[in-house]
């Protein structure tokens, strides 16, 4: 998606043009999130892996074809269904783990699957740095993003072949309505995930452009830098048990986050210090920010799930999703419309480490209140 933003710039899309794309992706997942949660609640969830494994890369190349034509209304549906098919891995794949792990291993099982997009992400930076290495004219962005997307339809051949039983909690009634959900807990843990999402989402989607137009560094290279940082990001996340396990989620998650949004300021500052080598100043405050804010995913992913309860945790996973896409839709528009307007890329990136300052103190309120409930019994640890 990051590429797919450089690649539009360069066939004669603005930055603010893109982000009104771009937000139907957002849009699609923020229609279908809540619907999702309710229908996999008591049913099995492997059925919407497999769709979405034959969907999501086909859907990708439709996006490619939209492009390169700039066909307008084709690229707003395809994106619209692409964030439709991708809510059936990025919204079941939480409750999937959670029913089918060990309660032991949660942390861990949650960890590696972090790590899995983080392994990809790296694949795919590789990739594209090493085929335009090859043949920058032969190998443009669009013939790369379509070799990436056909790559992504081996994920169907994986899908297909799991053997593991699915584990499908039994419903305590059969017919599911919204009062079943504990709405006061559930809004209360989505409230720092609402406020980060904000913050995110006007930034994490255009920071190929920023790179691009700011400092010039092409699709290849932000690629390569990309893949590096997602590299540092595999590294730290693997350590998240330990960390969690030796500082605890009130001590970890809010200092890895500090730091992270410290370096995203820094980053928001090279657009204008007048040093040559202001580049190399942002690609290390990304390469420091990147690691830093994932390392929190697993561990607030964790603590949320408990802090629910087992009985909330698949309308968790969905409202969550929604939460981020409809932020980030949101998002894309105030994105969309700050740029139009003129405003530099640094008071856009400021306005995120200050939503995310904030968010990260409310989560530090949900972490002294999910400990509260452990000592009292309330919440199994």
């Amino acid at each position: 998606m990051a590429i797919m933003l450089i690649y539009m710039e360069k066939v004669g899309y603005q930055d603010h043009e893109s982000a009104s794309f771009v937000s139907f992706r957002f849009l699609g997942v923020l229609l279908f999130a809540f619907p999702l949660g309710l229908l996999i609640k008591g049913r099995k969830i492997a059925p919407f892996f497999k769709i979405s494994s034959i969907a999501t890369p086909m859907l990708s190349l439709v996006i490619l074809e939209a492009i390169d034509h700039q066909n307008d209304i084709l690229l707003y549906t395809s994106l619209f269904l692409w964030g439709l098919s991708f809510t059936g891995i990025q919204i079941t794949a939480l409750p999937y783990i959670l029913r089918n792990a060990s309660k032991e291993s949660h942390t861990e099982a949650i960890t590696l699957s972090y790590s899995t997009w983080s392994v990809a992400g790296i694949v795919s930076g590789i990739i594209i740095y090493t085929l335009n290495l090859i043949n920058p004219e032969l190998f443009n962005e669009k013939l790369i993003l379509q070799i990436i997307s056909i790559l992504g339809f081996g994920c169907a051949i994986f899908i297909f072949n799991i053997k593991h039983k699915e584990i499908v909690p039994t419903l305590t009634s059969k017919r599911l309505n919204l009062k079943d959900f504990d709405w006061k807990i559930i809004i209360k843990a989505l409230v720092p995930t609402l406020i980060i999402a904000v913050g995110a989402g006007l930034t994490i989607p255009f920071i190929g452009l920023f790179f691009y137009k700011v400092h010039g560094l092409d699709s290849n290279q932000f690629a390569m830098l990309s893949s590096f940082a997602t590299a540092i990001v595999f590294i730290f996340v693997i350590f998240v048990p330990y960390i969690k396990n030796k500082l605890g989620y009130k001590l970890a998650i809010p200092l890895t986050q500090t730091i992270a949004i410290l370096a995203l300021i820094t980053l928001a500052f090279t657009e204008i210090m007048p040093l040559e080598f202001a580049i190399y100043i942002a690609m290390f405050a990304y390469v420091i920010r990147q690691p830093l804010m994932n390392m929190a995913g697993p561990m607030t992913s964790d603590i949320v799930m408990k802090y629910v309860g087992e009985k909330n945790r698949e309308m968790m996973s969905a409202l969550t999703a929604a939460v981020w896409s409809g932020s980030w839709f949101i998002s894309s528009l105030i994105f969309q419309i700050l740029r139009q307007i003129g405003l530099q890329y640094i008071y856009v990136f400021l306005i995120t480490a200050g939503l995310y300052f904030f968010g990260v103190f409310i989560y530090f309120l949900l972490i002294l209140d999910y400990e509260k409930k452990v000592k009292l019994g309330e919440i199994e640890n």
